[in-house]
């Protein structure tokens, strides 16, 4: 990546570094550094596992302060949900992450930048990039703006299929039958897309698609609950 893809980069996540290499650091996957036979401080494996650790103790601040009624059990659920890899990587996505990330060639040519564990890595790594340039202020206005926002829907979504079978047992006393059968399946085995329809009792409801079978039937449970609370 360019010097102004480094600088735009910085501009879509609002955040200056005044050291640009813990940047680069952050963005290079293994891939690339053992492409160029760097050592292995040069990957962003080191700082992933700072970000991590960040990451858990700001998401933990955040629940603790914002949900003074919570029990334990309940915060550490909400917390999975919120830095969960599916959550990360989509937090990935919305600043554009895939298309900034230093990838081998092998691993380019495969989708790695669209991935959902490359992707959540390299964003934890993000975070312990910027806590190291700039200290907790900044990393937590960046978890807060990127992860700890919208969390209601990002429960939602994460927890969709067991809300959803909840939903449906509270109406229903009798036995229910959830499936997600598969629509299609594109793509090469890398970077494969499902489409996936959420069937309940043999009704055909809302359709969800993703990179995995998980992610889409999580997107069509979803979608189903919106449909169910909007009463259709």
């Amino acid at each position: 990546m360019s010097g102004q893809g480094l600088k735009e980069f910085q501009e879509i996540i609002g955040y200056t570094f005044r050291n640009v290499q813990l940047l680069k650091n952050a963005l290079t996957h293994s891939s690339y550094a053992n492409e160029k036979h760097w050592q292995y401080a040069a990957n962003n494996e080191r700082l992933e596992f700072l970000g991590d650790a960040v990451l858990e103790l700001i998401s933990s601040e955040y629940i603790f302060r914002s949900s003074q009624k919570m029990v334990e059990g309940k915060m550490t659920k909400m917390r999975a949900s919120l830095v969960c890899e599916m959550s990360l990587a989509g937090a990935a996505r919305q600043i554009h992450l895939g298309e900034h990330l230093y990838l081998g060639k092998g691993e380019y040519m495969t989708g790695g930048g669209k991935r959902d564990s490359i992707l959540s890595d390299a964003f934890e790594a993000v975070i312990g990039a910027i806590y190291l340039d700039g200290g907790f202020e900044p990393a937590g206005d960046f978890v807060r703006k990127f992860v700890l926002s919208d969390i209601e829907k990002k429960q939602l979504f994460h927890d969709s299929k067991t809300i959803l079978q909840e939903m449906i047992q509270e109406k229903s006393h009798e036995n229910t039958h959830i499936l997600y059968p598969v629509i299609s399946e594109q793509g090469p085995d890398h970077d494969k897309q499902f489409e996936v329809c959420c069937e309940i009792n043999g009704v055909k409801y809302a359709k969800g698609s993703g990179h995995t079978k998980k992610s889409a039937e999580q997107m069509a449970a979803y979608e189903t609950i919106l449909l169910l609370k909007n009463g259709e």
